[in-house]
């Protein structure tokens, strides 16, 4: 029955995303960390905007599993066990891909090195930040104008910002205060390389 679930999560996830990309021979697997407000979403848009490829908005993609998201810890690992089901999925397909989550646990992000690692696909990990007034700033204005995806807010941020653990791979450092571009010049030169 689980895998019936399962199954049907990723097709669902799948749909969602509208038209894809076109193929490539060799896909990049993007993986974006950040705590909520950082400008991880801005970022990815920003990214799209040059490569073409899929993004997968943790976000967006647990409000199609759960429209009204209880963000319980049951609901998470399904949502992202669907999620990585559809990473390989897209990548085996030569989708290039971009994952907006806040990963923010080292023992989660292993798991997306192993598909890369075990599909052969280039990993590319990019650590997105921004100064907690910011940060505060932005949450404060998402929620009063209801605007993106995300549900979180200071609290959310400060709760999850305890648990935020270093990335141990070599990684970019997107500061979303600052203009993104030298950056982004950066990735998007990997992931075409």
């Amino acid at each position: 029955m689980e895998n019936v679930r399962s199954a049907s999560d990723v097709d669902r996830l799948a749909e969602s995303l509208g038209p894809l990309p076109e193929a490539v021979a060799r896909p990049v697997l993007v993986v974006v960390s950040g705590l909520p407000g950082t400008g991880k979403s801005y970022f990815c848009g920003r990214l799209a905007e040059r490569v073409p490829l899929a993004v997968l908005e943790s976000d967006t993609l647990r409000k199609v599993l759960f429209p009204v998201p209880a963000y319980t810890a049951d609901e998470s690992f399904r949502l992202f066990q669907a999620i990585h089901h559809l990473i390989e999925r897209l990548l085996k397909k030569g989708i290039h891909l971009v994952l907006d989550a806040t990963n923010l646990s080292e023992r989660h992000r292993e798991y997306l090195y192993s598909i890369a690692d075990r599909l052969g696909v280039k990993l590319v990990l990019a650590q997105v930040e921004a100064p907690p007034e910011t940060v505060q700033a932005r949450l404060r204005r998402r929620l009063e104008e209801r605007e993106g995806r995300s549900d979180a807010d200071w609290t959310v941020y400060e709760k999850m910002k305890e648990s935020a653990e270093a990335i141990h791979r070599q990684h970019y450092v997107v500061d979303t205060s600052r203009d993104v571009t030298p950056v982004l010049d950066k990735i998007v030169k990997e992931i075409e390389r």
